[in-house]
């Protein structure tokens, strides 16, 4: 959806919208985070390594096509995705936080 039609929906369908690619966003980024903590625990504890690595081009790839599908539907879209990531990754530091005390 390009951003010429994405302004041609509704309101309350581009806000919709909107707020799908947030929720996609957090949920990816949400995995990623967690999965970046996983993998620096591979590293540190000499966990094998074509799994760290693995899981480290997998999570990458995942973040890349999910912004780049973002992308495509327009700047509101990616902007939400994006904040939605930062979301994610608020909510792994804050559980990792009320762990770690």
């Amino acid at each position: 959806m390009s951003f010429l039609a994405f302004n041609s929906l509704p309101a309350w369908a581009w806000a919709l919208g909107l707020l799908a690619h947030l929720g996609a966003g957090a949920g990816l980024g949400f995995v990623y985070f967690h999965a970046l903590m996983w993998n620096a625990r591979l590293f540190a504890s000499g966990g094998r390594a074509m799994t760290a690595i693995g899981l480290m081009i997998g999570r990458m790839a995942l973040l890349g096509a999910l912004l780049i599908a973002a992308s495509l539907e327009g700047a509101p879209p990616l902007l939400m995705t994006a904040l939605g990531v930062l979301l994610g990754r608020w909510l792994v530091m804050r559980g990792a936080m009320d762990a770690a005390s």
